[in-house]
């Protein structure tokens, strides 16, 4: 066979084989829908139970890297701590393990691979095809995921049988796997090039059974335990990078993964090593060995690894934990003010991907609440140090802004339901009230520069008038963020009562300024700066109603509850444009 066969083979059977997996995992993750959240965001204290998730999710999404991703974005949203998370992440390394058993088992047998899948491709692709029901052609994408999986599987069968008979290529797969640091270097490559370690170890699998290790079983089995391991270690690249923009727990839990399997290969190497693994393994599987089961002893060989290790670690997951910390320490001078939990790989689990956006608009809001505070305590104290930071921090609400209306971009390409769709657009008059916030906080900034410079001074009761509409502020913005956390209704319908007294009290602090005026109690120039504040802080108010009244309509705009909503925004939209 040529090079050029060679290459095409393995080509075509791998993109067959990952295209496969991807779509398995999509109708399953489709099928699942919220029950992927629930799963992880059920995790609780108790180490095992976080084990199990994390082995059950991954075996629905058959990707340890995506349930890992998924966990280090949860941390990073604060849904799971930093211990509850490497718990998950143990039990993800057991859960990816059934990939390699599914090639064991239907991979090869007394059947033909492709004789047996195509009338699962075929019934797959009617029934995502040609069915109404969205449950119906989500089952239908997993049977046709499934058997383009095994028809892949089948191909490089195929490319990679004429190497049992070049002794030139065996002698070079010999030398390598006789090493075991580069047969480990070699699998954490080939894991990494693939960004999947299921394609990787089925692609070992696929050679030790077309004997390009030999067809001495046990001896086999030695020879690519170590490309196993360091499938293990390359599995863990996909976090490590989905982690870069994320906080330091984020970043500390794909660290604690990749720790685990390192250690993991660290001591597992060594008996391997002697030779003593591969006839071990062969002892304690319940087949006999032959032609047709080495594919299942290596698969019974990662399972038993992966078994070993996480009764090893979750015992000291603390000290795993503390590991972590030590490795990934925390930077004073680090800033979280951006958006850190939008990972692309949940745009198509959209469920969660939402709940993402929340918790960043949630973090958006703090930013926002943190700049108005600032700015009118600044105005309030005489405070020109603090300015600097709040234009910053509006700076940051325009990063926020770009990278969430972004993302909700990509996620109205995505298949959504009608009640995810519908709320695209209100998140997006969300987005663009707190972005709106945080300019007119540099507003205030603007006005308590003239302040400073014009050296005006307040009476103390327009001191006092300050503090106060500063003090409803602060209150209505509590229970903004509470509302948008956990689309808590109460809480909206709270900073809407709040919104409603400060409207009465500018109604009567502009009465109190023309009183103050006419008694010479302030200069005129100390009037308009006061007007401005209250004006910016009335405009401020319309958009925090703005986004209260969408969280009351439950971020559908047809409610009756929420019809107000685009009105409002349009009308604080014009006013701030004045």
């Amino acid at each position: 066979m040529s090079v050029t066969s060679v290459v095409f083979g393995v080509v075509g059977g791998l993109g067959l084989f990952l295209f496969g997996m991807s779509l398995m995992s999509d109708g399953i993750k489709a099928i699942a829908g919220s029950r992927l959240k629930h799963f992880l965001a059920a995790v609780t204290r108790r180490r095992v139970v976080a084990v199990l998730l994390g082995m059950l999710v991954t075996m629905l999404v058959q990707s340890s890297s995506a349930t890992t991703v998924m966990t280090v974005g949860f941390v990073n949203a604060g849904l799971l701590t930093l211990r509850q998370a490497l718990s998950v992440v143990l039990g993800a390394n057991i859960g990816t393990t059934v990939t390699a058993w599914l090639v064991a088992v239907f991979g090869f047998g007394r059947f033909s691979i492709t004789a047996s899948a195509a009338p699962i491709v075929g019934i797959g692709f009617f029934l995502s095809a040609l069915s109404r029901n969205p449950r119906t052609r989500n089952i239908g994408m997993v049977l046709l995921g499934f058997g383009l999986l095994f028809i892949g599987v089948s191909f490089l069968q195929e490319t990679f049988s004429p190497i049992e008979k070049s002794p030139e290529a065996q002698r070079i797969l010999t030398a390598l796997s006789r090493n075991p640091l580069l047969a480990v270097l070699a699998g954490t490559l080939l894991t990494v090039l693939m960004q999947s370690s299921s394609a990787s170890i089925m692609v070992i699998q696929v050679l030790a059974q077309t004997g390009a290790f030999g067809t001495d079983w046990p001896t086999v089995l030695n020879l690519t335990i170590p490309f196993i391991l360091g499938d293990n270690i390359g599995t863990t690249i996909t976090a490590q990078l989905a982690a870069l923009r994320t906080s330091r727990n984020a970043k500390r839990a794909a660290m604690g993964h990749t720790v685990f399997n390192i250690v993991g290969v660290v001591y597992v190497l060594p008996i391997v090593w002697t030779g003593v693994f591969g006839p071990f393994i062969s002892r304690i599987t319940p087949w006999e060995l032959s032609g047709q089961t080495i594919m299942a002893d290596m698969a019974a060989a990662n399972t038993l690894i992966k078994l070993v290790n996480t009764f090893i670690f979750l015992p000291f997951i603390g000290l795993l934990e503390a590991m972590a910390v030590r490795l990934v320490p925390f930077r004073p001078h680090e800033t979280e003010e951006r958006p850190v939990t939008l990972e692309r790989h949940l745009l198509r689990t959209p469920v969660i991907a939402f709940q993402q956006v929340t918790r960043e608009l949630h973090r958006m809001a703090t930013l926002a609440r943190q700049a108005t505070l600032r700015a009118i305590a600044s105005l309030i104290d005489d405070d020109g140090e603090q300015l600097p930071s709040v234009r910053k921090m509006e700076e940051k609400t325009d990063e926020f802004q770009y990278e969430i209306t972004a993302y909700l971009s990509r996620l109205a390409q995505q298949a959504l339901p009608q009640e995810l769709s519908d709320e695209i657009p209100v998140l997006l008059h969300t987005v663009n009230d707190l972005e709106r916030i945080g300019d007119l906080a540099v507003n205030i900034v603007e006005v308590t520069e003239r302040k400073l410079g014009q050296k005006i001074v307040f009476s103390e009761s327009a001191m006092e008038e300050a503090r106060q509409i500063r003090a409803d502020l602060e209150a209505m913005f509590k229970h903004i963020r509470t509302a948008l956390e956990k689309g808590d209704r109460k809480a909206a319908l709270a900073a809407l009562e709040i919104e409603g007294r400060l409207n009465l009290r500018q109604v009567e602090l502009r009465k109190n300024h023309v009183r103050r005026m006419g008694e010479n109690e302030c200069s005129p120039e100390a009037g308009l700066i006061f007007i401005d504040l209250v004006d910016n802080v009335e405009k401020i108010g319309d958009h925090l109603t703005n986004i209260a009244q969408s969280v009351i309509g439950g971020l559908q705009w047809d409610h009756h509850e929420s019809k107000m909503a685009p009105n409002q925004q349009t009308q604080a939209q014009q006013e701030d444009d004045l």
